[in-house]
C-alpha cells in the first residue's frame, strides 16, 4: 500500500442538505452515508457557489469562484483559464485519478463505449469512465456512451428512450413516474458497479482519487419500481408555502404550480432515488473493506446543488434558497475523529484544496478555496465569516445569521436565517443597518469594495 493515502469522493446531482438521515430526515433510509458520518465529521453549513450543474462543478474543479470562472451556466466549452484543476494536481503528484459518471465539466469529446474521450484525459483522469446523463442519453436512440451501450447490449435502450420521450413531452417537474428499467440497470446502479470494479481491480502501486459522479437524484425523479415502493406512503414534509409578494418577479415566474399531491409524489420519489444511491455506497465500502484499504482512505460525500422540491412552488435548482444553496458534506478518514458535526461555514470549492492537502499537495496560489484541513484535524471550529454564491442573474452573500440576495434589476432580498429558516420574511427594508453591513460584505466579496453601491434598489 502507498504511503499517501486513498480519496473516494462521493458526489450526487442536486441533492439538497436536509435530505440524509444523519441530517435527521427519518423519513430517508440511508444506512451507509450515515456510517460516514458517524465515522467522521458532519457539515451542516456546506453551500456550493453557484447552483447550477456546470457552473458548481467548475468552481470546484478550479479552485475559484464562479464570478472568476466564467462558467454562470450549463452548455459552456471550457474555462477561460490556464490555472490547473485539483484532477490535474493530483495525476501530476503521482495519483492514479479516476472518475465514473457524468462530469459534466464541458466538452470532452464522445464518450464511446469506455467512456474514455481524450477531454477527460486533458482534464487530469487517468482512469476516466464517463457516462452519459440520464436526460441526455434519453435523447437518443443509439449509443453514445458507456450506459447507453449497455442498454442497448441488454435490449433496454429502446425502452428507456421512449419512456423519456413522454417525460420530455410531460416537462421534467411532472415527469415523476417509475423507470421503465429494471433495478439493476437504473444509471446509477451501472455507475456503482463501474467505482466498485474499478476500485477491486486498482493497483497497489500508486495511492488513488476516484471521482463518483451519480446521475440522481436529480429530476426527473424516476427511480426503479423496487425503490419507489418502498416510499409510497412515507411521510414526507410539507413544502413551504409559496410567499409571492416577498420574492422577485423571476422567481415568481419559475413557479411550477403542481398541487399537494404531485409534491409529495415527487419527494417521495426524490427519497427513492437518493436510498439507490445509497446501496451503491454501500456495495462501494464493502470492496474498500474487502480489500483492506479502510484505513487508509478518506472519504467524502457531497453534491453540485441542492433541489426545492417545491418549496415556494419551485423545482430544480437556479436559486438563491437554503434548499437550493446548501448541500451535505461528509468526511470521515485516517486521523478524523468520529461522531463530529460541524457548523463552521464551508462552500464547496473548499473541498479543492482541503483533498489536495489530504492527499500531501502544497498549496495552491491564486485560488479562493480555503482548505478546512485544521477542521478535520481538530485543530479548528470555525473557516469562514460568509458563503458567497451567484449565477447569471444573481449574487447572495450568507452568514450563520442573514442571507443578502442581489437580483440584478429586481429587489434585494434579506432573509434572517435564525428566526425566519425557511425564508419567508424579506426583511430587507426592516433592517437597514443590517442591508447595509450585508452589501458591504457582498461588495467586498465580489468587487474588492465595501462600498455602498449607488443608487441600491431595495423594493417589496
Amino acid at each position: 500500500m502507498a504511503d499517501q493515502p486513498n480519496i473516494l469522493f462521493i458526489f450526487d446531482d442536486q441533492h439538497r442538505y436536509d435530505y440524509l438521515g444523519a441530517s435527521g430526515a427519518s423519513f430517508l433510509n440511508t444506512p451507509n452515508l450515515d456510517r460516514i458520518a458517524r465515522q467522521g465529521i458532519r457539515f451542516t453549513q456546506c453551500a456550493v457557489n453557484a447552483p447550477v450543474c456546470s457552473a458548481s462543478r467548475m468552481a470546484l474543479a478550479t479552485g475559484l469562484q464562479t464570478v472568476r470562472t466564467g462558467v454562470l451556466t450549463n452548455g459552456f466549452g471550457k474555462a477561460p483559464h490556464g490555472l490547473p484543476l485539483y484532477y490535474q494536481r493530483l495525476r501530476d503528484h503521482g495519483y492514479w485519478v479516476a472518475s465514473a459518471g457524468k462530469l459534466h465539466l464541458g466538452r470532452t469529446g464522445a464518450p464511446g463505449p469506455l467512456g474514455d474521450p481524450p477531454g477527460a484525459f486533458a482534464l487530469g483522469f487517468t482512469h476516466p469512465c464517463e457516462c452519459e446523463g440520464k436526460m441526455s442519453a434519453g435523447h437518443h436512440t443509439t449509443p453514445s456512451g458507456p450506459y447507453t451501450h449497455y442498454l442497448h447490449e441488454q435490449g433496454l435502450l429502446d425502452a428507456f428512450h421512449q419512456d423519456y420521450q413522454k417525460r420530455i413531452e410531460a416537462d421534467w417537474a411532472l415527469a415523476n413516474w417509475d423507470s421503465a428499467l429494471p433495478t439493476e440497470a437504473f444509471e446509477d446502479a451501472f455507475i456503482g458497479r463501474k467505482t466498485a470494479d474499478w476500485i477491486r481491480n486498482v493497483p497497489e502501486t500508486h495511492p488513488w482519487f476516484m471521482f463518483i459522479n451519480f446521475v440522481g437524484p436529480h429530476s426527473p425523479f424516476d427511480p426503479p419500481t423496487e425503490y419507489a415502493d418502498r416510499y409510497r406512503k412515507a411521510i414526507v414534509p410539507d413544502a413551504i408555502p409559496s410567499a409571492r409578494e416577498d420574492k422577485p418577479q423571476w422567481i415568481q415566474d419559475r413557479v411550477v404550480g403542481l398541487n399537494p399531491d404531485a409534491i409529495t409524489e415527487a419527494q417521495r420519489q426524490y427519497c427513492a432515488a437518493i436510498e439507490l444511491i445509497d446501496d451503491q455506497v454501500g456495495d462501494i465500502l464493502q470492496v474498500l473493506e474487502e480489500r483492506g484499504m479502510l484505513d487508509n482512505t478518506y472519504i467524502i460525500f457531497s453534491s453540485d446543488h441542492g433541489e426545492m422540491l417545491g418549496d415556494f412552488g419551485l423545482y430544480a435548482k437556479f436559486v438563491a434558497y437554503e434548499a437550493s444553496l446548501r448541500v451535505p458534506l461528509l468526511v470521515s478518514g485516517p486521523g478524523i475523529q468520529p461522531g463530529q458535526v460541524s457548523d463552521a461555514l464551508i462552500e464547496l470549492i473548499d473541498l479543492n484544496p482541503t483533498i489536495c492537502e489530504l492527499a500531501g499537495l502544497p498549496p495552491q496560489p491564486h485560488i479562493d478555496a480555503q482548505s478546512f484541513v485544521p477542521i478535520l484535524n481538530g485543530e479548528a471550529t470555525e473557516h469562514r465569516t460568509e458563503t458567497a454564491s451567484m449565477l447569471d442573474n444573481f449574487r447572495c452573500i450568507r452568514t450563520r445569521e442573514y442571507k443578502l440576495i442581489d437580483n440584478y434589476n429586481d429587489m434585494l432580498e434579506l432573509y434572517d436565517l435564525k428566526n425566519d429558516p425557511h425564508e419567508r420574511n424579506n426583511i430587507a427594508t426592516e433592517k437597514p443597518d443590517v442591508l447595509e453591513e450585508m452589501n458591504g460584505r457582498l461588495r467586498q466579496r465580489f468587487f474588492g469594495s465595501p462600498r455602498r453601491s449607488p443608487g441600491m434598489k431595495v423594493k417589496i
